[in-house]
């Protein structure tokens, strides 16, 4: 199980720095995201993906979810024009159930590409401002380690929960 760690960077030099004391302390890079305006340059830094900047899998989930629902609602109020001598009724609802998670997950996807992440709502100023988000994904026994080797070069602040607004 990996824990997400967020670190607000003042500018590309620190980031840069942060990069390179990660890589030593032996985190892949693949766990490693940055998160900036869309104007910063990110040359020899890890950019944070789709997954990472939109609420894609939020809404995929949601969809899947309501999309099951309607789906099993729609299917039992068609079960009853399917003739009763053909006991295709439950098929008819799992069929339907099927159909709309898959149509409700695919547009909820599509519905929260567009949508910036939920999770980084409170930080959104602060990037604006030029500041860049460091997120680090590590595993649970190894968050403090890496928490003190980042926080000893530093004076960056950790964010614990990025929901939380950060003061100006």
């Amino acid at each position: 199980m990996r824990h997400r760690m967020y670190y607000l960077l003042p500018n590309l030099p620190s980031a840069r720095r942060a990069m390179q004391e990660l890589l030593l302390a032996r985190i892949e890079e693949r766990h490693i995201h940055f998160l900036a305006r869309r104007d910063t340059p990110m040359d020899g830094l890890h950019e944070a993906s789709v997954l990472q900047k939109t609420d894609l899998v939020h809404g995929a989930y949601v969809g899947l979810v309501l999309g099951a629902i309607l789906g099993a609602v729609a299917g039992s109020l068609f079960s009853p024009l399917v003739p009763s001598e053909t006991n295709w009724h439950l098929v008819l609802v799992i069929g339907a159930t099927a159909f709309g998670s898959l149509f409700g997950a695919w547009v909820g996807s599509m519905v929260g590409c567009a949508v910036p992440n939920s999770q980084l709502r409170g930080l959104e100023s602060r990037i604006d401002d030029g500041m860049i988000l460091l997120m680090i994904d590590v595993p649970k026994n190894a968050a403090e380690n890496v928490a003190h080797s980042l926080g000893a070069h530093r004076s960056e602040a950790l964010v614990t929960n990025p929901r939380l607004r950060m003061p100006h």
